[in-house]
């Protein structure tokens, strides 16, 4: 296994990278984010059944499409890893099955320090087959078992500050205790998402829910609630992952929409823990 570097890192690329995914993968994401939880809603039901004629997609299951072991499998201590912010930007709607091709890459390394670890940018470019673009996606993760090897960057802060006002809407998701189980099931196997022994190894109490599927969630409550479950008004969605979910928390999303540009935060209230923050969603109006 080649050594850690920062140039060895940035290096990390891949392209024209083959991907596909069928409704049956739409539905399951829908699932695992809680769509259809009333099987009589039917604008739910668009999203997790498909006899109707009527199949959508939520749009955050754009992440788990292309997804790729760019940086995975090269030497990084894994289970130590955290997801640290997420972006998606949609050039159009997701369709509820597809061929595409992928381009990825890592875009910025940045060192923390011997034993506190590296903060590494991947971007994601995602066309049809027939070289329409489809969606770009950008990460931050937080490889906290690793660092020491030098970067000459240093990390902006570029972030808004939230409203100060009430939410203009919160909306209650209360997730289930096999949800992580459930939402692994597309595509991210990480152990400390359903190991029990390990999770705690790495200092939680119990396995943790994906921060993607904590994004999922939230994807679903601004489609509800701001979107009238229209995946075709989202433009762009993304959020900064600051705590844990686990299975069975209670989780309240703080939404304030001005026009066609939507903020929005996620908090676990028994737990007093905010769990995305400096959440940005553009949407199309009506």
């Amino acid at each position: 296994m080649p050594s850690i570097t920062y140039d060895f890192l940035m290096a990390q690329s891949a392209s024209d990278v083959a991907h596909a995914y069928t409704e049956r993968d739409s539905m399951l994401y829908g699932l695992a984010v809680g769509m259809g939880r009333d099987p009589f809603d039917t604008r739910e039901l668009d999203f997790v059944y498909d006899r109707r004629g009527t199949l959508r997609s939520v749009p955050t299951q754009a992440v788990t499409v292309a997804r790729h072991n760019l940086i995975y499998d090269i030497g990084l201590d894994v289970p130590k890893m955290l997801h640290g912010a997420q972006k998606l930007t949609l050039h159009r709607p997701l369709p509820p099955a597809a061929e595409v091709l992928a381009d990825h890459r890592v875009c910025e390394v940045y060192d923390k320090g011997p034993a506190k670890g590296l903060l590494i940018e991947t971007d994601t470019r995602v066309r049809l087959k027939d070289g329409t673009p489809l969606y770009d996606v950008h990460n931050l993760y937080f490889a906290r078992g690793d660092g020491g090897i030098g970067s000459g960057a240093s990390l902006q802060n570029t972030t808004q500050p939230m409203p100060v006002r009430a939410p203009d809407l919160v909306r209650v998701t209360h997730t289930l205790p096999w949800q992580a189980l459930l939402y692994r099931l597309t595509g991210d196997r990480n152990v400390i998402h359903g190991d029990p022994e390990i999770a705690r190894q790495m200092g939680f109490k119990g396995p943790i829910l994906h921060g993607s599927a904590t994004l999922g969630i939230a994807c679903r409550d601004v489609l509800a609630g701001v979107c009238d479950y229209d995946p075709a008004r989202m433009k762009s969605f993304g959020t900064r992952f600051t705590a844990v979910v686990y299975p069975g928390d209670r989780i309240e999303t703080d939404i304030w929409v001005d026009a066609t540009h939507v903020r929005f935060r996620c908090r676990v209230p028994e737990r007093n823990a905010v769990v995305l923050d400096h959440g940005e969603c553009d949407i199309a109006g009506h």
